[in-house]
């Protein structure tokens, strides 16, 4: 899409609407910790004991949606500037999808993470939740590229609220951290994550690598290869 053209289209989401998911994420993710026990006492042994697995595996699926989510953004985002959107679901559609689902791929990492505060096998606090490379516990390099790759998240989705103030050139250039972004969290879910030898898990890490990257060398390479011969595309 042309500067002029996304010019014309509003955010999709308010400044609200993020920060209700953002509020959401923080209170869910305490409310499993301190209330859910009690609530659902036949998991209460599993939420509760010595080892409570129930928070790593909610640990665990909501990172798995967080990245499908992300990967959903970015291949919204690349079929935009490609010019494929324009086929289906149309330009303002991709859009707000890409925007919604940059979002809330952002609050199902944040759940992600504070859930678990939970977990006592790992004994995550809050400073090693938020800080990069302090899980001392667990795989901190690891670890730490997904809590960089959080907050270059942060980055670019908060850059949706801000794109007339800053400008076009320099709200492409932010939003060029997804690609980073998507690296570094595909390597965090591949070297952190406990469910990676999955099969399924593994054919959705290469089916969204695939998928983003041939969609990259599309926009990147063959758009330029064919300008020159037929000025109409682009």
């Amino acid at each position: 899409m042309e500067p002029r053209e996304l010019d014309e289209i509003s955010t999709a989401a308010a400044l609200s609407t993020l920060i209700g998911l953002l509020f959401s994420a923080i209170v869910g993710a305490f409310l499993a910790i301190l209330v859910l026990p009690y609530w659902l006492p036949a998991i209460g042994e599993s939420l509760r004991g010595p080892a409570p697995k129930a928070y790593w595996y909610l640990s665990r699926a909501s990172g798995l949606v967080a990245y499908g989510l992300l990967w959903f953004s970015m291949v919204l985002g690349l079929m935009i500037t490609g010019r494929i959107a324009r086929l289906w679901p149309g330009g303002p559609t991709a859009f707000d999808l890409h925007q919604h689902t940059a979002l809330l791929s952002l609050a199902l990492s944040l759940f992600h993470a504070l859930i678990l505060l939970g977990d006592r096998y790992i004994s995550f606090t809050p400073l090693r939740i938020f800080l990069p490379f302090a899980s001392v516990d667990y795989r901190p390099f690891w670890v730490g590229l997904g809590q960089v790759g959080f907050y270059l998240l942060a980055l670019v989705g908060l850059t949706f609220y801000v794109r007339r103030q800053i400008g076009h050139t320099l709200w492409r250039r932010i939003h060029y951290l997804s690609f980073v972004v998507f690296v570094l969290i595909t390597w965090h879910g591949i070297t952190s994550g406990t469910d990676v030898d999955r099969t399924w898990v593994q054919w959705l890490y290469r089916i969204a690598a695939g998928s983003v990257g041939a969609l990259m060398i599309y926009r990147g390479v063959l758009l330029q290869l064919f300008r020159p011969i037929n000025p109409q595309v682009r």
